[in-house]
């Protein structure tokens, strides 16, 4: 049999890692993150609806160090999700497609994430 003489597509060991590429691979990755979030706000809100025994069971487990890690990656990719999405934004309207914009926006993305996360975990625990 022939082999056909196309081109193959070039896989991911052939790009130098950038800062956008890799903001936009962290951006489908809090995208899942939010999905898993929104599983443990599920969780609590019946537990809420159960009764006071599961409700406790829950504050206890995210009160917990484990609990609190995952609550603070869940606001840091809430923060780094809403980020993108307003880059993603701006893109659609055809701003912000020169380099330096581009690595200005990702670099933004992703500082910006984890200070307003470290802001409003702040915020919170001096409340």
């Amino acid at each position: 049999m022939a082999q056909p003489s196309r081109p193959l597509s070039p896989h991911l060991s052939h790009y130098k890692p950038e800062v956008t590429m890799v903001m936009s691979i962290m951006h489908r990755i809090t995208g899942f993150g939010l999905f898993l979030g929104i599983i443990v706000l599920t969780w609590w809100l019946v537990a809420a609806a159960w009764g006071d025994g599961a409700l406790a069971l829950v504050n206890t487990v995210m009160s917990s160090w484990f609990g609190k890690l995952v609550l603070f990656g869940f606001t840091w990719s809430l923060f780094h999700h809403m980020l993108g999405g307003i880059r993603h934004f701006i893109w659609d309207f055809g701003a912000g497609f020169s380099r330096a914009a581009r690595f200005g926006f990702a670099w933004a993305t992703l500082v910006g994430g984890l200070v307003l996360t470290v802001l409003l975990w702040a915020l919170v625990l001096l409340a």
